[in-house]
């Protein structure tokens, strides 16, 4: 019912429980409600700073916004980069059931700012097996390789093609006032012509690390209604689990798109051919391409090719990652997720800015990954009018 973001990037000065006070705020307002209309509150988390953090779980922001006596709830969820997939259905069976009525969703991350170092370790570890994957050295970016490699063979998609994806990304981001990287164009030379940082993958082909916020109001269709002209509802909704350790998932090409599509467009009643636009998690240029595949979104191994020919770029065939992706927009941790989604909402609520909005856009897929891809979940979201 209400959506909020503040520009990606780094910003040294711009303080965290700032960010997430500004951008719930203007979540509420953007929903036509009081900071007292919201009875529970749920928040992504935040990987920066374990302090950070524990303010989250014990209940800061309800503090921050004057809602101590007031709230019922205030909780965190976390899947990675699917959590905001996962913390939306949260939300809609809190509401379904009686148990909220009007929710809070809040996120922000300084992954821009906070120390290298500090990133580095965290990166270097977090989802990576202790046991056996860890010790070899495996990190993110050779889970990204390795994705990489296994759908190039698969697909037979050459280093330009994959280059492109980031190429149509950065075109996307150049539209958009809220990206980190919106005032340079980017070309495949420039891509492959960057540091090689774990082979196949280009350092431009890395998401780079940002600040970032956005938050979102969710409430039942009755009480938008009440409120609003146009809104957006869940269509239907899946959701697949294939891994913890990327060593124990069956095939790096396909992951668990598919089956998680399936019982999204079975609930929905509508499937890929229908949707206006998508957006796809991209922390790297595969992870994206296979989720437009098992999405049926476009043919088995033909994604990258497809981004190559323009298809998925401004006034291509089918608009994808309309922000600039995690790739361009930046990547803000747990929120790189909820940042798509909320472009998929802003989208349907014809709300983007100039050229970037998609024209009659009325469906979205819209999914997110998190951990080492462990799992693959979809949200089918649809425009309604009163």
């Amino acid at each position: 019912m209400g959506i909020a973001e503040i520009p990606s990037g780094r910003y040294p000065n711009r303080p965290f429980i700032g960010s997430l006070v500004e951008v719930a705020v203007a979540a509420v307002r953007d929903a036509g409600l009081q900071i007292s209309d919201i009875d529970t509150v749920l928040l992504i988390p935040c990987l920066h700073s374990a302090d950070d953090q524990a303010d989250l779980i014990f209940s800061r922001v309800v503090e921050e916004l004057g809602l101590n006596g007031r709230a019922k709830a205030s909780a965190m969820l976390h899947s990675g980069g699917s959590t905001s997939d996962n913390i939306t259905r949260t939300a809609a069976g809190l509401i379904a059931s009686g148990q909220a009525k009007n929710v809070l969703v809040v996120q922000a991350d300084k992954w821009g700012s906070a120390p290298v170092a500090d990133m580095v370790d965290m990166l270097s570890g977090y989802g990576i097996p202790r046991e056996w994957e860890r010790p070899t050295g495996l990190t993110f970016n050779a889970v990204g390789a390795l994705i990489t490699q296994r759908y190039m063979a698969a697909s037979g998609s050459t280093p330009e093609d994959m280059a492109a994806v980031c190429v149509a990304l950065r075109q996307w981001a150049r539209l958009n006032p809220n990206a980190m990287y919106r005032d340079k164009d980017l070309t495949v030379e420039q891509v492959l012509g960057s540091k090689m940082v774990c082979d196949p993958i280009h350092a431009m082909e890395c998401p780079m690390l940002a600040d970032g916020a956005t938050a979102y109001v969710m409430t039942s269709t009755e009480n938008a209604r009440k409120t609003h002209d146009r809104w957006v509802r869940i269509a239907g909704s899946g959701g697949c689990v294939s891994h913890y350790s990327i060593g124990q998932e069956n095939d790096l090409a396909t992951m668990g798109w598919r089956r998680a599509g399936e019982y999204a467009y079975e609930q929905a009643g509508w499937g890929p051919d229908d949707a206006d636009i998508a957006e796809i998690y991209d922390s790297y240029a595969a992870v994206l391409t296979l989720g437009l595949e098992g999405l049926g979104l476009c043919k088995l191994h033909e994604g990258a090719r497809l981004f190559a020919a323009g298809e998925f770029s401004p006034g291509g065939r089918l608009p994808v990652n309309t922000n600039g992706g995690l790739l361009s927009a930046g990547h803000t941790g747990v929120g790189g997720g909820t940042a798509l989604l909320v472009e998929g909402i802003r989208q349907l609520l014809g709300r983007a800015e100039g050229a970037r909005q998609i024209s009659d856009c009325r469906r979205a897929v819209c999914g997110g990954s998190g951990g080492t891809y462990m799992d693959s979940q979809v949200l089918l979201l649809e425009r309604v009018d009163k």
